[in-house]
């Protein structure tokens, strides 16, 4: 008994003990309402930090001191040489056609075989090139003269925000906007053409490309049977904090964005292809490079980790780890390696197997090599 009464009584002194302290514990909640907030006092400001950090969101500084003439004479030289090349080997010109949008022309390249096909005799494919603005380099030229001899009708769009095309077509960038709609109406143009079979679309980007490619086919209804994205941008709220204000400038001052993620996180999300995976109807396939040093691994992991968990029966996904280095940025143009003396390809082992597989699934899934002027629609595989 003596012993029971003992253990009460060390309960009740605890007890009374953390009664005690419950008024210190409390003391850590707001203040009242009506109490004076508590401000952060100033600190000084480091200037040079504060102009490196600087981040405007004016449309007119966008492109401030950029010499536009520069560009049209580099574009002008690129075209003769592209002439000069396919000259005797393929079918090319430079062509226009009205954006969808309504507001602008979209020039472009358009690349066939030198002999056509009758009446949807042939495969087509619509090719986008990277850079936030950027245009259709001349390195490309020994892949699209592959794609030619395989039998595919290639456009390669010059959407708004390409280079060589003066002030107002630059300007006009709308990243993963109107450039989408002005790159998906190339396929109006190739209806224009009777030997290109709209059945067999397709479509290809690098990088920025890729990243237009994502987004065309990553929506309930795309005209496209199956596409590839080479090295991606894919996810722009991650991708514009990584690189930092000198990159964040070149969104943020665009007139259809005006504004950071945190400020515009809306028109982010919509605007990042990973945000935007489960909407994939048809077979798709995605190459990175570990050694990337424009669109990091980091960044791509993301959509290959994505695609792999949520869409395995539609893509296909290759990730090369540390290839060769191509001409920029190391493992970004890992497949895109050109001897621009000879404008033939500069293969590395990792370039061959990447356009062995890019070339696999375009055949299969749209099959170039049929004639279908020729055949019978019972003739045709199902």
């Amino acid at each position: 008994m003596a012993a029971a009464s003992l253990f009460l009584s060390i309960l009740l002194a605890l007890s009374s003990t953390g009664a005690a302290q419950t008024p210190a514990a409390t003391s850590t909640q707001p203040p009242a309402a009506g109490a004076p907030a508590r401000t952060r006092p100033p600190v000084p400001v480091d200037e040079e930090r504060a102009r490196r950090l600087y981040v405007s969101n004016r449309p007119e500084d966008h492109a401030a001191g950029y010499d536009f003439e520069a560009d049209i004479k580099e574009r002008l030289q690129t075209e003769a040489r592209y002439a000069e090349a396919s000259r005797g080997v393929m079918d090319f010109k430079k062509i226009s056609y009205r954006s969808s949008v309504g507001d602008m022309d979209i020039p472009a390249y358009l690349f066939q075989p030198l002999k056509k096909r009758g009446p949807a005799g042939h495969a087509a494919m619509v090719w986008v090139h990277g850079g936030v603005h950027g245009n259709w380099g001349l390195s490309m030229f020994p892949f699209v003269k592959d794609a030619v001899e395989r039998g595919y009708v290639v456009i390669c769009p010059e959407y708004r925000g390409s280079t060589g095309y003066g002030d107002k077509h630059h300007n006009a960038i709308d990243y993963g906007g109107y450039e989408i709609d002005d790159t998906l109406s190339a396929v109006e143009y190739l209806k224009t053409l009777p030997h290109v079979d709209q059945d067999r679309l397709g479509m290809m980007g690098w990088s920025h490309g890729g990243y237009i490619t994502l987004l065309s086919v990553f929506r309930d209804k795309t005209p496209f049977k199956a596409a590839a994205a080479m090295v991606p941008v894919t996810n722009l709220v991650f991708r514009l904090s990584y690189k930092g204000p000198s990159y964040q400038r070149s969104f943020s001052t665009q007139s259809r964005i005006q504004g950071l993620p945190f400020e515009k996180q809306a028109i982010y999300i919509e605007r990042s292809p990973l945000y935007q995976v489960d909407k994939l109807r048809i077979p798709l396939l995605v190459h990175v490079a570990t050694n990337d040093t424009d669109v990091n691994y980091v960044e791509d992991q993301q959509i290959v980790d994505a695609l792999r968990s949520r869409k395995p029966d539609l893509a296909e996904t290759k990730v090369y780890v540390d290839p060769t280095p191509g001409p920029a940025s190391v493992g970004h143009t890992f497949n895109r390696r050109t001897n621009m003396k000879t404008l033939e390809r500069d293969d590395s082992p990792e370039q061959r197997d990447s356009w062995n597989r890019v070339w696999t699934f375009f055949e299969w899934n749209l099959r170039p090599y049929q004639d279908r002027s020729a055949i019978t629609t019972t003739s045709l595989p199902r």
